[in-house]
């Protein structure tokens, strides 16, 4: 028997034996009460929510939910539903009994649940926009409209106004080098969709979000349980500002080299086409859903991705050794100069298609299969281009992946599986095997989950969403792992909060480096929080990182010190780290909070360890019902040993929530950081104050 089913085996039986606990909830850290976008930034950046978190969020509330309609799963992924709470609100659905969600959790879960009434107009709009008072150039704006409801039809379309946009790249028939125009303006409508649904078929033409299963074989939805294709106008907000110089430095005057600027508005590229499904019935209690798709999408690479096999050989061996091609933009006069690296657009063009069918034996069980294939298309003529390792596409032409997913639920238990095959037209790869199995056990307000994972080292999924570790091979997660995860909560409404987690994993293979096969990882975290009084409500977080358990790098830094003692070798990475947080809520319109975290930090390689910290503080004000107030002030300090290296800074942020008519909000932000780098003796002078902006206007009709 392979040694993974194994593993496999025994930690499915271990599940059994911890059946006694209660059991998890949908993965997130906090159970966010928030009113927009805006505040979910807010707690990404201070780290409230992590990256993954925070994406299923945003694609939540764009998505919307409604409770009367929804199914077990979109249920599940609202934020602090265990499976257990959720079927005991489909019995009160099915039993006509009134009062899907309590009014508190209506209250604190409004901003991700919609009501759509058959027959008439419903939709929202928003307009955004941000700025930096070092801006030499207006700012981008990005405009989302989403509006239908008359005979099944919703319509929906993303415009941007870029600022910064690059050219298409070719391939110059003089030099023979590539090529894009150099950046400037232009209106974009990356996204769009028409969705029609009936009662039994559902079908959109345009841009879309779809995944699977437990988001092994296909997934880019972000959401905890996928099931289908969902309407894709997402836009995230522009990053940190950027040099406004895209060229070499000796192509841009001294002002344009120092000066910067606020980068466009980004957006993920999914995908692009039609998508359908079709539901019925092929005996009493089993139920069949066929979806299919088909894309054609143009997508964005970083330079550094990109392979250009005429000046590297025939040969597709050795390509990790070729440099990233030089781009070139020209100038007046015939003048060419070097591309700083960038994301270059419309680098490929994919073609990708494939489908899933579902068998429904009952809403805890179900049978499915799903498979796709894509195969990327270089249009720059004269040129032969490739994927580089680390671009996460595979090299080498067209790949895919088929898998069959199953779940059953009985009681308190529900388990779920995976398993996956991809395949590849990579030179020595060809694909691999992966498997995912879940366990939970839940019940009112208490959730156990058990997640076990492999993923085989050929296992090149650019579109698997699975649960993983976060260190990549040739950029991509899901790969090469075998790992565990236990993810445990137990939450008392009246009185306290508790959710831990811990996650461990292994390499079986190696990776990037020779003699990693072995290595061995470990992530864990808790959080209690204490609810016993609105005016007081304490809570403490602990996390640990730790790789390569029991193994060392050879350190070639022999400078003797303290801190050789304390890590006598060099590290592969570890981060210990506690943070004290309360919250007071004063009365029903004023709430403050204070945070504090420190954390002692090894970076990969190193042979000393690190102290950082950081603290906040935030006030919240609801003068009136219509208008929200929140300042905050934070310190972060990535080494309090030294001062020029690393990040060190004061964030001072505001926001504002108006609520002008009963369906048009206004919310607002402004940032202002200072860069705490002393300035003698960094060897990157710090940055100058930033004071940034942002502004958002969404309407609902």
């Amino acid at each position: 028997m392979p040694r993974f089913l194994v593993w496999w085996l025994h930690g499915w039986l271990g599940c059994w034996l911890l059946g006694a606990w209660p059991v998890w909830a949908a993965p997130y850290e906090v159970e966010p009460d928030v009113d927009g976008e805006l505040e979910l930034l807010a707690l990404l950046e201070d780290g409230t929510l992590s990256a993954e978190t925070w994406a299923a969020l945003v694609s939540l509330r764009r998505t919307g939910v409604e409770p009367e309609q929804a199914t077990r799963a979109a249920l599940y992924a609202l934020p602090g539903l265990t499976y257990a709470e959720v079927d005991a609100r489909l019995e009160a659905r099915r039993s006509v009994r009134p009062g899907v969600l309590t009014n508190e959790e209506r209250r604190r879960l409004a901003p991700f649940l919609v009501s759509r009434a058959p027959g008439t107009l419903s939709g929202d709009a928003r307009l955004l926009t941000a700025f930096a008072l070092s801006d030499s150039v207006l700012p981008p704006v990005a405009l989302q409209v989403r509006a239908g409801g008359l005979a099944g039809l919703r319509v929906g379309v993303l415009a941007t106004w870029a600022r910064r946009r690059l050219g298409a790249l070719r391939r110059d028939t003089r030099t023979r080098a590539l090529v894009v125009d150099a950046p400037g303006s232009a209106l974009l409508l990356p996204k769009f969709h028409a969705q029609w649904t009936g009662a039994r078929a559902s079908v959109l033409v345009g841009t879309y979000r779809l995944g699977f299963g437990q988001r092994l074989t296909l997934d880019t939805t972000a959401l905890p349980s996928p099931e289908g294709f969902l309407p894709d106008d997402g836009v995230s907000p522009p990053g940190t500002l950027e040099r406004e110089c895209l060229l070499a430095s000796a192509s841009c005057s001294e002002a344009e080299r120092e000066a910067d600027v606020t980068p466009d508005f980004r957006w993920d590229e999914g995908f692009r086409g039609v998508a359908g499904t079709v539901l019925g019935a092929v005996s009493p209690g089993l139920e069949l859903s066929l979806t299919g798709f088909g894309s054609y999408q143009s997508r964005s690479l970083q330079r550094s991705a990109v392979l250009d096999r005429a000046t590297c050989g025939s040969s597709r061996t050795g390509a990790s050794g070729c440099e990233a091609p030089e781009v070139l933009v020209p100038l007046s006069r015939a003048r060419l100069e070097p591309l700083r690296a960038r994301t270059l657009p419309g680098v490929f063009r994919e073609w990708a298609g494939g489908g899933n069918a579902t068998l429904t034996l009952s809403p805890r069980a179900r049978l499915g299969v799903t498979g796709w294939a894509a195969r990327p298309v270089w249009p720059v003529e004269g040129a032969t281009l490739d994927f580089k390792p680390g671009a996460r596409y595979p090299t080498g032409g067209g790949f895919g992946a088929v898998g069959l997913d199953a779940a059953w639920g009985l009681g308190a238990v529900d388990l779920f599986f995976e398993g996956s095959r991809s395949f590849d037209s990579a030179p020595g790869g060809g694909g691999s095997w992966a498997a995912l199995q879940r366990t939970v056990l839940s019940g009112t307000g208490q959730e156990l989950e058990l997640a076990l994972r492999y993923y085989g080292r050929g296992f090149a999924n650019p579109y698997s969403g699975a649960t993983s570790g976060p260190d990549l091979l040739e950029g991509q997660r899901v790969r090469n792992e075998l790992g565990a995860r236990l993810r445990y909560l137990y939450r008392n409404v009246e009185r306290w909060r508790f959710r831990a987690q811990v996650d461990g994993w292994t390499l079986p293979a190696d990776s990037a480096v020779k003699g990693t096969a072995g290595l061995t990882q470990l992530r864990a975290s808790a959080r209690v929080d204490w609810l016993a009084w609105p005016w007081l409500r304490p809570a403490l977080q602990l996390e640990a990182r730790e790789a390569g358990l029991g193994q060392a790098l050879a350190c070639s830094d022999t400078e003797d010190s303290a801190e050789l003692e304390e890590v006598p070798a060099c590290s592969r990475g570890s981060r210990w780290g506690v943070t004290a947080r309360v919250r007071s809520e004063l009365s029903e319109s004023v709430s403050v909070a204070a945070q504090s975290g420190y954390a002692r930090v090894v970076e990969p390689g190193s042979p000393r360890a690190r102290d950082d910290g950081r603290a906040s503080v935030e006030l919240k004000l609801r003068p009136v019902e219509s208008l929200r107030l929140g300042a905050r002030l934070q310190w972060k300090d990535e080494d309090l040993a030294e001062r020029t290296r690393l990040r060190q800074e004061v964030r001072t942020t505001v926001d504002l929530g108006w609520t002008l008519l009963p369906a048009t909000t206004v919310r607002g932000r402004y940032v202002w950081v200072v860069d705490l780098k002393d300035a003698r003796a960094a060897k990157t002078p710090p940055d100058a104050p930033r004071h940034l902006f942002q502004l958002e206007v969404e309407t609902r009709f």
